[in-house]
Protein backbone atom coordinates (compact mmCIF):
# COMPACT_ATOMS: atom_id res chain seq x y z
CA UNK A 1 0.00 0.00 0.00
CA UNK A 2 2.91 2.06 1.29
CA UNK A 3 4.66 1.41 -2.18
CA UNK A 4 1.38 2.08 -4.72
CA UNK A 5 1.20 5.66 -2.45
CA UNK A 6 4.66 6.30 -3.04
CA UNK A 7 4.48 6.19 -6.85
CA UNK A 8 1.08 7.60 -7.01
CA UNK A 9 3.31 10.84 -6.04
CA UNK A 10 6.36 10.27 -7.94
CA UNK A 11 4.20 10.32 -10.79
CA UNK A 12 2.07 13.26 -10.16
CA UNK A 13 5.57 15.38 -9.30
CA UNK A 14 6.58 14.15 -12.50
CA UNK A 15 4.03 15.44 -14.19
CA UNK A 16 3.53 18.54 -12.33
CA UNK A 17 7.76 19.01 -13.29
CA UNK A 18 7.20 18.85 -17.06
CA UNK A 19 4.22 20.84 -17.13
CA UNK A 20 6.16 23.80 -15.17
CA UNK A 21 9.50 22.55 -17.91
CA UNK A 22 7.16 23.48 -20.64
CA UNK A 23 5.95 26.63 -20.02
CA UNK A 24 9.32 27.84 -19.07
CA UNK A 25 10.79 26.54 -22.44
CA UNK A 26 7.46 28.28 -24.44
CA UNK A 27 8.23 31.35 -22.58
CA UNK A 28 12.22 31.19 -23.83
CA UNK A 29 10.91 30.59 -26.80
CA UNK A 30 8.53 33.43 -27.08
CA UNK A 31 11.11 35.58 -26.06
CA UNK A 32 13.96 34.84 -28.26
CA UNK A 33 11.32 34.80 -31.24
CA UNK A 34 10.61 38.45 -30.12
CA UNK A 35 14.53 38.85 -30.36
CA UNK A 36 14.60 37.48 -34.14
CA UNK A 37 16.06 33.82 -32.98
CA UNK A 38 13.53 30.75 -33.69
CA UNK A 39 14.20 27.49 -32.54
CA UNK A 40 13.84 25.02 -35.46
CA UNK A 41 10.30 22.82 -35.65
CA UNK A 42 9.30 19.51 -36.56
CA UNK A 43 8.12 20.87 -40.11
CA UNK A 44 11.69 22.47 -40.62
CA UNK A 45 13.57 19.68 -39.69
CA UNK A 46 12.04 17.45 -42.06
CA UNK A 47 12.32 20.30 -44.74
CA UNK A 48 16.03 19.82 -44.30
CA UNK A 49 15.79 16.16 -45.72
CA UNK A 50 13.07 16.74 -48.26
CA UNK A 51 14.28 16.07 -51.89
CA UNK A 52 12.87 17.48 -54.72
CA UNK A 53 13.41 17.05 -57.94
CA UNK A 54 12.53 20.37 -59.06
CA UNK A 55 14.11 22.32 -56.54
CA UNK A 56 17.41 20.21 -56.99
CA UNK A 57 17.46 21.61 -60.75
CA UNK A 58 17.34 24.80 -59.67
CA UNK A 59 19.10 25.22 -56.48
CA UNK A 60 22.10 22.71 -57.44
CA UNK A 61 22.27 20.82 -54.10
CA UNK A 62 19.70 20.41 -51.11
CA UNK A 63 22.36 17.28 -49.98
CA UNK A 64 23.13 18.03 -46.03
CA UNK A 65 26.45 16.87 -46.32
CA UNK A 66 28.36 16.43 -43.10
CA UNK A 67 31.66 18.68 -43.57
CA UNK A 68 34.77 16.67 -42.28
CA UNK A 69 38.38 17.57 -42.43
CA UNK A 70 39.43 13.60 -43.19
CA UNK A 71 36.83 11.88 -44.79
CA UNK A 72 38.02 8.60 -46.55
CA UNK A 73 36.28 5.60 -47.96
CA UNK A 74 37.44 3.21 -45.51
CA UNK A 75 36.06 5.15 -42.56
CA UNK A 76 32.71 4.39 -43.66
CA UNK A 77 32.72 1.17 -43.21
CA UNK A 78 30.76 -0.24 -40.29
CA UNK A 79 29.86 3.14 -39.53
CA UNK A 80 26.83 3.31 -42.30
CA UNK A 81 23.95 3.79 -39.92
CA UNK A 82 25.99 6.50 -37.69
CA UNK A 83 26.96 8.49 -40.88
CA UNK A 84 23.44 8.41 -42.11
CA UNK A 85 21.65 10.08 -38.86
CA UNK A 86 24.54 12.46 -38.64
CA UNK A 87 24.29 13.73 -41.86
CA UNK A 88 20.50 15.03 -41.32
CA UNK A 89 19.72 18.14 -39.54
CA UNK A 90 18.21 17.15 -36.21
CA UNK A 91 17.64 19.20 -33.13
CA UNK A 92 15.29 18.27 -29.84
CA UNK A 93 14.65 15.48 -31.26
CA UNK A 94 12.54 16.48 -34.70
CA UNK A 95 14.90 14.42 -36.90
CA UNK A 96 13.24 12.87 -39.99
CA UNK A 97 11.76 9.31 -39.77
CA UNK A 98 13.74 6.47 -41.26
CA UNK A 99 11.30 6.32 -44.38
CA UNK A 100 12.33 10.07 -44.97
CA UNK A 101 16.07 8.63 -44.55
CA UNK A 102 15.56 6.62 -46.96
CA UNK A 103 14.60 8.26 -49.28
CA UNK A 104 16.61 11.48 -49.25
CA UNK A 105 19.48 8.55 -49.70
CA UNK A 106 18.24 7.73 -52.86
CA UNK A 107 17.55 10.86 -54.20
CA UNK A 108 21.11 12.31 -53.21
CA UNK A 109 22.48 9.05 -55.31
CA UNK A 110 20.10 9.47 -57.90
CA UNK A 111 21.54 13.71 -57.76
CA UNK A 112 25.29 12.46 -57.95
CA UNK A 113 24.78 10.55 -60.84
CA UNK A 114 22.86 13.48 -62.32
CA UNK A 115 25.25 15.83 -61.09
CA UNK A 116 29.01 14.71 -60.40
CA UNK A 117 30.97 16.43 -57.96
CA UNK A 118 34.10 18.48 -58.69
CA UNK A 119 37.52 18.82 -57.23
CA UNK A 120 39.17 21.26 -55.06
CA UNK A 121 41.21 21.86 -58.45
CA UNK A 122 37.80 22.31 -60.78
CA UNK A 123 36.25 24.96 -58.04
CA UNK A 124 39.52 26.36 -57.98
CA UNK A 125 39.55 26.83 -61.82
CA UNK A 126 35.78 27.97 -61.69
CA UNK A 127 36.71 31.00 -58.83
CA UNK A 128 39.91 32.01 -60.81
CA UNK A 129 37.47 32.34 -64.16
CA UNK A 130 35.17 34.76 -62.12
CA UNK A 131 37.56 36.88 -60.40
CA UNK A 132 40.45 36.82 -63.70
CA UNK A 133 38.10 37.85 -66.47
CA UNK A 134 38.40 40.76 -68.80
CA UNK A 135 37.02 43.40 -65.95
CA UNK A 136 40.73 43.18 -65.26
CA UNK A 137 41.49 45.12 -68.08
CA UNK A 138 39.98 48.56 -66.10
CA UNK A 139 42.37 48.17 -62.96
CA UNK A 140 45.37 50.06 -64.76
CA UNK A 141 42.73 52.97 -64.83
CA UNK A 142 42.33 52.48 -60.97
CA UNK A 143 46.23 52.62 -60.61
CA UNK A 144 45.69 55.96 -62.68
CA UNK A 145 43.85 57.37 -59.96
CA UNK A 146 44.95 55.68 -55.95
CA UNK A 147 48.58 55.07 -57.27
CA UNK A 148 49.74 53.15 -54.76
CA UNK A 149 46.94 52.99 -52.34
CA UNK A 150 45.24 51.23 -55.13
CA UNK A 151 47.80 48.63 -55.49
CA UNK A 152 47.09 48.28 -51.48
CA UNK A 153 43.58 47.84 -52.12
CA UNK A 154 43.85 45.32 -54.76
CA UNK A 155 45.49 43.05 -52.27
CA UNK A 156 43.20 44.42 -49.42
CA UNK A 157 40.27 43.34 -51.58
CA UNK A 158 41.77 40.28 -52.04
CA UNK A 159 42.10 39.35 -48.23
CA UNK A 160 38.59 40.53 -47.75
CA UNK A 161 36.94 38.62 -50.37
CA UNK A 162 38.78 35.58 -49.66
CA UNK A 163 37.64 36.02 -45.69
CA UNK A 164 34.17 36.97 -46.75
CA UNK A 165 33.90 33.95 -49.28
CA UNK A 166 34.43 31.66 -46.02
CA UNK A 167 32.40 33.15 -43.84
CA UNK A 168 29.47 33.34 -46.00
CA UNK A 169 29.98 29.37 -46.65
CA UNK A 170 30.11 28.64 -43.21
CA UNK A 171 26.52 29.85 -42.73
CA UNK A 172 25.85 27.37 -44.40
CA UNK A 173 26.33 24.73 -41.41
CA UNK A 174 25.45 24.42 -37.95
CA UNK A 175 26.48 21.82 -35.52
CA UNK A 176 23.84 19.03 -34.57
CA UNK A 177 22.95 17.48 -31.34
CA UNK A 178 26.58 15.38 -31.52
CA UNK A 179 28.42 18.35 -32.03
CA UNK A 180 28.88 17.56 -35.97
CA UNK A 181 28.73 20.25 -38.49
CA UNK A 182 25.99 19.88 -40.99
CA UNK A 183 24.80 21.65 -44.26
CA UNK A 184 21.18 22.99 -42.96
CA UNK A 185 21.46 25.68 -46.01
CA UNK A 186 22.23 25.66 -49.86
CA UNK A 187 22.54 28.91 -51.07
CA UNK A 188 23.35 32.80 -50.28
CA UNK A 189 18.68 33.26 -50.62
CA UNK A 190 18.62 30.44 -48.02
CA UNK A 191 21.14 32.34 -45.38
CA UNK A 192 19.42 35.80 -46.18
CA UNK A 193 15.92 34.09 -45.61
CA UNK A 194 17.57 32.56 -42.08
CA UNK A 195 18.59 35.96 -40.67
CA UNK A 196 15.02 37.59 -41.58
CA UNK A 197 13.75 35.16 -39.73
CA UNK A 198 10.68 35.05 -38.06
CA UNK A 199 9.05 38.13 -38.93
CA UNK A 200 10.32 38.76 -42.54
CA UNK A 201 11.03 35.04 -43.75
CA UNK A 202 11.29 36.23 -47.15
CA UNK A 203 12.84 39.50 -47.40
CA UNK A 204 16.33 38.41 -47.22
CA UNK A 205 15.94 36.49 -50.48
CA UNK A 206 14.36 38.79 -52.08
CA UNK A 207 17.05 41.48 -51.27
CA UNK A 208 20.00 38.68 -52.11
CA UNK A 209 17.88 38.12 -55.71
CA UNK A 210 17.39 41.80 -56.54
CA UNK A 211 21.29 42.66 -56.05
CA UNK A 212 21.97 39.47 -58.15
CA UNK A 213 19.91 40.29 -60.77
CA UNK A 214 21.21 44.25 -60.95
CA UNK A 215 25.01 42.94 -61.18
CA UNK A 216 24.50 40.12 -63.77
CA UNK A 217 22.09 42.48 -66.11
CA UNK A 218 25.15 45.14 -65.58
CA UNK A 219 27.64 42.73 -66.36
CA UNK A 220 25.71 41.84 -69.93
CA UNK A 221 25.64 45.29 -70.32
CA UNK A 222 29.58 45.90 -69.59
CA UNK A 223 30.10 43.05 -72.08
CA UNK A 224 28.18 44.75 -74.99
CA UNK A 225 29.78 48.53 -74.02
CA UNK A 226 33.42 46.66 -73.89
CA UNK A 227 32.51 45.23 -77.09
CA UNK A 228 31.42 48.24 -78.57
CA UNK A 229 34.50 50.02 -77.77
CA UNK A 230 37.04 47.43 -78.65
CA UNK A 231 35.73 47.54 -82.16
CA UNK A 232 35.88 51.11 -82.69
CA UNK A 233 39.33 51.25 -81.38
CA UNK A 234 40.64 48.55 -83.70
CA UNK A 235 38.92 50.12 -86.48
CA UNK A 236 39.48 53.59 -86.34
CA UNK A 237 38.98 54.44 -89.97
CA UNK A 238 35.85 53.24 -90.31
CA UNK A 239 33.24 55.47 -90.61
CA UNK A 240 31.21 53.01 -87.74
CA UNK A 241 30.33 54.38 -84.40
CA UNK A 242 30.96 52.68 -80.79
CA UNK A 243 27.16 52.51 -80.84
CA UNK A 244 26.53 50.98 -84.13
CA UNK A 245 29.06 48.02 -83.24
CA UNK A 246 27.30 47.89 -80.09
CA UNK A 247 24.20 47.12 -82.43
CA UNK A 248 26.42 44.57 -84.70
CA UNK A 249 27.09 42.50 -81.08
CA UNK A 250 23.96 42.75 -79.80
CA UNK A 251 22.15 41.38 -83.16
CA UNK A 252 24.80 38.71 -82.30
CA UNK A 253 23.90 37.73 -79.20
CA UNK A 254 19.86 37.35 -79.76
CA UNK A 255 20.65 33.86 -80.27
CA UNK A 256 21.06 33.68 -76.49
CA UNK A 257 17.16 34.30 -75.86
CA UNK A 258 16.87 30.20 -77.26
CA UNK A 259 18.83 28.82 -74.50
CA UNK A 260 17.99 26.00 -72.74
CA UNK A 261 20.93 25.58 -71.07
CA UNK A 262 24.56 26.28 -70.92
CA UNK A 263 25.85 22.60 -72.54
CA UNK A 264 26.63 24.28 -75.48
CA UNK A 265 28.01 27.77 -74.21
CA UNK A 266 30.28 25.70 -71.98
CA UNK A 267 32.37 24.26 -74.56
CA UNK A 268 34.07 27.50 -75.06
CA UNK A 269 34.50 28.93 -72.21
CA UNK A 270 38.22 26.91 -71.28
CA UNK A 271 39.41 27.66 -74.61
CA UNK A 272 37.98 31.64 -73.29
CA UNK A 273 39.65 31.73 -70.71
CA UNK A 274 42.91 30.75 -72.29
CA UNK A 275 42.77 32.95 -75.09
CA UNK A 276 42.15 35.73 -71.69
CA UNK A 277 45.57 34.84 -70.04
CA UNK A 278 47.10 34.52 -73.54
CA UNK A 279 45.80 38.14 -74.32
CA UNK A 280 46.88 39.30 -70.96
CA UNK A 281 50.55 37.96 -71.33
CA UNK A 282 50.83 39.82 -74.68
CA UNK A 283 50.14 42.89 -72.97
CA UNK A 284 52.43 42.60 -69.98
CA UNK A 285 55.17 41.37 -72.84
CA UNK A 286 54.95 44.38 -74.50
CA UNK A 287 54.95 46.72 -71.90
CA UNK A 288 58.28 44.53 -70.49
CA UNK A 289 59.66 45.60 -74.16
CA UNK A 290 59.51 49.37 -72.92
CA UNK A 291 60.79 49.06 -69.08
CA UNK A 292 63.38 51.77 -69.68
CA UNK A 293 60.49 53.87 -70.51
CA UNK A 294 58.44 53.06 -66.89
CA UNK A 295 57.38 56.52 -65.08
CA UNK A 296 58.01 55.11 -61.86
CA UNK A 297 57.83 58.88 -60.82
CA UNK A 298 54.26 58.55 -62.04
CA UNK A 299 53.19 56.67 -59.33
CA UNK A 300 52.39 58.35 -56.06
CA UNK A 301 51.21 58.33 -52.57
CA UNK A 302 48.32 60.83 -52.97
CA UNK A 303 44.90 59.92 -54.24
CA UNK A 304 42.46 61.62 -56.84
CA UNK A 305 39.04 62.20 -54.06
CA UNK A 306 36.95 62.36 -56.60
CA UNK A 307 37.76 59.45 -59.02
CA UNK A 308 39.39 56.85 -56.62
CA UNK A 309 36.11 56.29 -54.95
CA UNK A 310 35.10 55.04 -58.76
CA UNK A 311 38.43 53.03 -58.70
CA UNK A 312 37.41 50.95 -55.30
CA UNK A 313 34.29 50.12 -57.62
CA UNK A 314 36.53 48.75 -60.35
CA UNK A 315 38.76 46.60 -58.29
CA UNK A 316 35.86 45.37 -55.70
CA UNK A 317 33.72 44.40 -58.62
CA UNK A 318 36.83 42.22 -60.33
CA UNK A 319 36.92 39.89 -57.27
CA UNK A 320 33.05 39.50 -57.16
CA UNK A 321 32.49 35.59 -56.74
CA UNK A 322 29.93 35.08 -53.76
CA UNK A 323 26.71 34.57 -56.05
CA UNK A 324 27.70 31.04 -56.70
CA UNK A 325 29.83 29.88 -54.03
CA UNK A 326 27.34 28.27 -52.18
CA UNK A 327 26.45 25.93 -55.03
CA UNK A 328 30.42 25.37 -56.12
CA UNK A 329 31.25 24.19 -52.51
CA UNK A 330 28.10 22.32 -52.44
CA UNK A 331 29.27 20.25 -55.32
CA UNK A 332 32.83 19.59 -54.15
CA UNK A 333 34.08 16.14 -53.63
CA UNK A 334 36.12 17.45 -49.81
CA UNK A 335 34.33 20.80 -48.93
CA UNK A 336 36.88 20.98 -46.56
CA UNK A 337 39.26 21.95 -49.28
CA UNK A 338 37.40 25.33 -49.58
CA UNK A 339 39.11 27.53 -47.68
CA UNK A 340 42.85 26.18 -48.88
CA UNK A 341 41.30 26.68 -52.83
CA UNK A 342 39.70 30.20 -51.64
CA UNK A 343 43.57 31.03 -50.47
CA UNK A 344 45.42 29.93 -53.26
CA UNK A 345 42.89 31.17 -55.72
CA UNK A 346 42.35 34.57 -54.36
CA UNK A 347 46.09 34.87 -53.66
CA UNK A 348 47.28 34.02 -57.41
CA UNK A 349 44.40 36.36 -58.19
CA UNK A 350 46.12 39.16 -56.24
CA UNK A 351 49.76 38.67 -57.66
CA UNK A 352 48.23 38.55 -60.98
CA UNK A 353 46.17 41.68 -60.68
CA UNK A 354 48.60 43.70 -59.18
CA UNK A 355 51.75 42.92 -61.32
CA UNK A 356 49.41 43.73 -64.42
CA UNK A 357 47.78 46.79 -63.12
CA UNK A 358 51.37 48.12 -62.24
CA UNK A 359 53.15 47.21 -65.45
CA UNK A 360 50.31 48.93 -67.49
CA UNK A 361 49.80 51.90 -65.71
CA UNK A 362 53.73 51.84 -65.79
CA UNK A 363 53.99 52.08 -69.43
CA UNK A 364 51.53 54.52 -70.45
CA UNK A 365 51.03 56.48 -66.77
CA UNK A 366 49.08 59.96 -67.46
CA UNK A 367 47.38 58.50 -70.57
CA UNK A 368 46.33 54.95 -69.62
CA UNK A 369 42.64 54.53 -70.63
CA UNK A 370 39.60 53.07 -69.21
CA UNK A 371 40.34 49.96 -71.21
CA UNK A 372 44.33 49.18 -71.36
CA UNK A 373 44.40 47.93 -74.86
CA UNK A 374 42.88 51.00 -76.20
CA UNK A 375 46.46 52.20 -75.26
CA UNK A 376 48.26 49.54 -77.90
CA UNK A 377 49.48 50.54 -80.82
CA UNK A 378 47.21 49.95 -83.63
CA UNK A 379 48.39 46.48 -85.35
CA UNK A 380 49.11 44.67 -82.12
CA UNK A 381 45.46 46.28 -81.10
CA UNK A 382 43.28 45.48 -83.86
CA UNK A 383 44.55 41.18 -82.86
CA UNK A 384 44.20 41.42 -79.28
CA UNK A 385 40.71 43.45 -79.32
CA UNK A 386 39.17 41.12 -82.49
CA UNK A 387 40.57 38.25 -79.33
CA UNK A 388 38.75 39.89 -76.53
CA UNK A 389 35.49 40.57 -78.33
CA UNK A 390 35.33 36.99 -78.73
CA UNK A 391 35.68 36.38 -75.71
CA UNK A 392 32.79 38.96 -74.49
CA UNK A 393 30.41 37.88 -76.89
CA UNK A 394 30.94 34.18 -75.60
CA UNK A 395 31.02 35.48 -72.02
CA UNK A 396 27.63 37.32 -72.41
CA UNK A 397 25.40 33.77 -71.91
CA UNK A 398 26.53 32.83 -68.79
CA UNK A 399 25.57 36.67 -67.10
CA UNK A 400 22.57 36.24 -69.33
CA UNK A 401 21.08 32.83 -68.65
CA UNK A 402 21.95 32.99 -64.73
CA UNK A 403 19.33 36.52 -64.43
CA UNK A 404 16.73 34.65 -66.73
CA UNK A 405 16.84 31.63 -64.24
CA UNK A 406 16.63 33.55 -60.94
CA UNK A 407 13.68 36.37 -63.22
CA UNK A 408 12.26 32.83 -64.32
CA UNK A 409 12.59 31.39 -60.57
CA UNK A 410 11.50 34.31 -58.79
CA UNK A 411 8.60 35.23 -61.15
CA UNK A 412 7.08 32.63 -63.16
CA UNK A 413 7.92 29.50 -61.59
CA UNK A 414 7.67 30.01 -57.78
CA UNK A 415 4.91 27.41 -57.02
CA UNK A 416 1.34 29.06 -56.30
CA UNK A 417 3.73 31.98 -55.21
CA UNK A 418 4.56 33.32 -58.53
CA UNK A 419 2.71 36.42 -59.86
CA UNK A 420 3.14 35.58 -63.32
CA UNK A 421 1.96 32.50 -65.48
CA UNK A 422 4.33 29.64 -66.03
CA UNK A 423 6.60 30.56 -69.00
CA UNK A 424 7.14 27.19 -70.03
CA UNK A 425 4.74 24.66 -71.63
CA UNK A 426 4.20 21.18 -71.65
CA UNK A 427 7.32 19.05 -72.54
CA UNK A 428 9.71 22.12 -71.05
CA UNK A 429 9.69 24.44 -73.95
CA UNK A 430 9.58 27.82 -74.04
CA UNK A 431 5.95 29.55 -74.71
CA UNK A 432 6.67 32.84 -77.37
CA UNK A 433 5.73 35.35 -74.91
CA UNK A 434 8.15 33.86 -72.61
CA UNK A 435 10.91 33.75 -75.46
CA UNK A 436 9.81 37.91 -76.47
CA UNK A 437 10.65 38.49 -72.54
CA UNK A 438 14.05 37.40 -73.20
CA UNK A 439 15.06 39.39 -76.70
CA UNK A 440 13.72 42.29 -74.56
CA UNK A 441 16.16 41.85 -72.10
CA UNK A 442 18.74 41.23 -74.42
CA UNK A 443 17.49 44.47 -75.88
CA UNK A 444 17.26 46.26 -72.52
CA UNK A 445 21.33 45.67 -72.20
CA UNK A 446 21.95 47.28 -75.47
CA UNK A 447 19.67 50.23 -74.98
CA UNK A 448 21.60 50.63 -71.35
CA UNK A 449 24.70 49.74 -73.75
CA UNK A 450 23.72 52.92 -76.24
CA UNK A 451 23.42 55.29 -73.40
CA UNK A 452 25.81 54.74 -71.20
CA UNK A 453 29.00 54.21 -73.54
CA UNK A 454 31.20 54.49 -70.63
CA UNK A 455 33.24 51.04 -68.84
CA UNK A 456 35.25 52.20 -66.17
CA UNK A 457 32.11 54.42 -64.89
CA UNK A 458 29.59 51.57 -65.02
CA UNK A 459 31.81 49.09 -63.65
CA UNK A 460 32.40 51.05 -60.83
CA UNK A 461 28.80 52.19 -60.13
CA UNK A 462 28.05 48.08 -60.09
CA UNK A 463 30.74 47.35 -57.78
CA UNK A 464 30.24 50.56 -55.41
CA UNK A 465 26.25 49.57 -55.55
CA UNK A 466 25.60 45.22 -56.00
CA UNK A 467 29.71 44.38 -55.43
CA UNK A 468 30.41 45.80 -52.04
CA UNK A 469 27.01 44.47 -50.96
CA UNK A 470 27.38 40.99 -52.16
CA UNK A 471 30.68 40.53 -50.82
CA UNK A 472 31.24 42.93 -48.11
CA UNK A 473 28.10 44.07 -45.92
CA UNK A 474 25.71 41.20 -46.69
CA UNK A 475 28.48 38.04 -45.53
CA UNK A 476 29.43 40.18 -42.96
CA UNK A 477 26.27 41.18 -41.75
CA UNK A 478 24.87 37.32 -42.39
CA UNK A 479 27.66 36.22 -40.22
CA UNK A 480 27.31 38.47 -37.10
CA UNK A 481 23.74 37.27 -37.46
CA UNK A 482 23.87 33.24 -37.68
CA UNK A 483 27.34 32.77 -35.72
CA UNK A 484 27.09 35.78 -33.05
CA UNK A 485 27.09 33.15 -29.99
CA UNK A 486 29.85 31.22 -31.15
CA UNK A 487 32.08 34.04 -32.67
CA UNK A 488 35.68 34.94 -30.66
CA UNK A 489 35.95 38.88 -30.69
CA UNK A 490 38.58 38.92 -32.84
CA UNK A 491 36.02 37.53 -35.57
CA UNK A 492 33.16 40.34 -34.56
CA UNK A 493 35.56 43.06 -34.89
CA UNK A 494 36.69 41.77 -38.65
CA UNK A 495 32.92 41.41 -39.03
CA UNK A 496 31.95 44.74 -38.06
CA UNK A 497 35.44 46.90 -39.42
CA UNK A 498 34.39 45.35 -43.20
CA UNK A 499 30.89 46.05 -42.86
CA UNK A 500 31.83 49.57 -41.73
CA UNK A 501 34.64 50.11 -44.35
CA UNK A 502 32.15 48.48 -47.03
CA UNK A 503 29.60 50.79 -46.45
CA UNK A 504 32.10 53.75 -46.45
CA UNK A 505 33.26 52.66 -49.62
CA UNK A 506 30.18 51.46 -51.32
CA UNK A 507 27.98 55.17 -50.51
CA UNK A 508 31.50 57.19 -51.41
CA UNK A 509 31.67 54.77 -54.79
CA UNK A 510 28.13 55.32 -55.81
CA UNK A 511 27.98 58.91 -55.26
CA UNK A 512 31.25 59.51 -57.34
CA UNK A 513 30.22 57.08 -60.12
CA UNK A 514 26.75 58.78 -60.77
CA UNK A 515 28.06 62.07 -60.53
CA UNK A 516 30.85 61.08 -63.28
CA UNK A 517 28.25 59.60 -65.43
CA UNK A 518 26.52 62.60 -64.95
CA UNK A 519 29.58 65.12 -65.91
CA UNK A 520 30.19 62.53 -68.31
CA UNK A 521 26.50 63.45 -69.95
CA UNK A 522 26.88 67.22 -69.41
CA UNK A 523 29.69 67.52 -71.06
CA UNK A 524 29.47 64.82 -73.94
CA UNK A 525 32.02 62.51 -73.25
CA UNK A 526 32.22 59.27 -74.91
CA UNK A 527 34.63 56.24 -74.26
Amino acid sequence: MAHLIRHKIGNKLTNAANTVSNKSQAKVSGVFARLGFQAATDEEGLGFVDCDDLDYDYRQGMQMDVMQGDEEGGEMDGGDELMEGDSHYQRDGTGPSSSSIKNTGACNELASEVKPKITSWEAGWNVTNAIQGMFVLGLPYAILHGGYLGLFLIIFAAVVCCYTGKILIACLYEENEDGILVRVRDSYVDIANACCQPRFPSLGGHIVNVAQIIELVMTCILYVVVSGNLMVNSFPNLPVSQKAWSVVATAALLPCAFLKSLKAVSKFSLLCTIAHFVINILVIAYCLSRARDWAWDKVKFYIDVKKFPISIGIIVFSYTSQIFLPSLEGNMQRPSEFHCMMDWTHIGACVLKGLFALVAYLTWADATKEVITDNLPSTIRAVVNLFLVAKALLSYPLPFFAAVEVLEKSFFQDGGRAIFPDCYGPGGRIKSWGLGLRCLLVVFTLIMAIFVPHFALLMGLTGSLTGAGLCFLLPALFHLKLMWRKLLWHHVFFDVAIFVIGGICSISGCIHSVEGLIEAFKYGVEE
